[in-house]
């Protein structure tokens, strides 16, 4: 079931309008783990020609959507927490790695750390998903 479950993740993430929009990469799915790249340009400064808040964010949203949804049934954001540490410098890759500390029947919680190519840590954040116990849409019965 899980290559089943991930291939479907897969498939669409490289669907996902917003996800292309934004550069973004899936690079790694497992069972509550996912790893998310982008390279963000300079269509996503912001006013002080830095990164944008909001596109660090997305990358962070689009791991913590794919490790919470990566058992197979539906889980959405409850609440996400982040911590913006050092901007990002320009030009550089930015890789958003979710992974899952808790999973009970209804809810699980993840540890999600933004870092650049060097290492360095770019942004962190706790965030909590809402399983509601639903297959995922997209998984076809053979």
């Amino acid at each position: 079931m899980d290559d089943k479950v991930f291939s479907a993740i897969k498939s669409q993430v490289e669907k996902e309008r917003y996800a292309r929009k934004l550069g973004m990469k899936l690079v790694l799915v497992e069972p509550g783990h996912a790893i998310v790249e982008m390279a963000p340009g300079d269509d996503l400064a912001n006013i002080f020609d830095m990164t944008h808040g909001g596109a660090i964010f997305s990358v962070i949203d689009e791991a913590f959507q794919v490790s919470c949804n990566s058992h197979g049934t539906i889980a959405v954001a409850l609440s996400v927490t982040v911590t913006y540490h050092r901007p990002p410098a320009k030009n550089g890759t930015l890789r958003a790695e979710s992974k899952e500390v808790h999973r009970s029947r209804k809810t699980g919680t993840y540890d999600i750390r933004v870092t650049d190519e060097s290492g360095a840590l770019i942004a962190s954040c706790m965030a909590l998903a809402y399983r509601k116990g639903e297959k995922l849409p997209f998984l076809r019965e053979d």
